[in-house]
């Protein structure tokens, strides 16, 4: 009985504290809202999730030179783990569900399940290339704390980048 009373559990938690995060981002970040406003890029709906020119580039890339990826769609998820308590994670995905959210840009297709788009609404996609590494990662412009989260896809892909 204990064990079933869990999910339940935590489920009210991580609304709970969603709804922490949201209030304490509205009152931090109002103060430096008009300078944040300005740092950030105009865009038509800032809850949307943004894809970068590089994102769309290397999905285009891994989609044509990979048979088994062509109709994969990149899906970014917040789960429980690293050290602020989430971890956010990219992966590969050929199916959309219920609760799915869609962003597209230029026909590559971005991912994000309900409960993690309230961690990454506003934020942006982008692919980053540096010399040890190559990586998906989001920014989240909007948030007082320019946050950048990253998952290398070289080991999770086998033979991919």
């Amino acid at each position: 009985m204990a064990s079933s009373r869990h999910p339940l559990i935590l489920r009210r938690f991580t609304s709970f504290f969603a709804a922490q995060i949201r209030r304490n981002h509205r009152l931090l970040s109002s103060a430096s809202s008009s300078a944040l406003h300005e740092s950030s890029s105009p865009s038509p709906s800032s809850d949307a999730v943004h894809i970068t020119e590089n994102c769309v580039r290397r999905m285009k890339e891994l989609q044509a030179s990979e048979e088994s990826v062509r109709e994969k769609m990149l899906r970014l998820s917040v789960e429980n783990g690293g050290c602020s308590g989430f971890q956010y994670v990219f992966d590969l995905d050929d199916k959309v569900n219920p609760e799915d959210r869609v962003f597209e840009t230029e026909g590559v297709k971005l991912i994000v399940d309900d409960i993690s788009y309230d961690f990454v609404k506003g934020a942006t996609v982008d692919y980053v290339e540096e010399l040890i590494r190559s990586a998906f990662v989001w920014i989240a412009f909007n948030s007082l704390y320019h946050v950048v989260a990253a998952l290398s896809l070289f080991k999770s892909i086998s033979g991919i980048g």
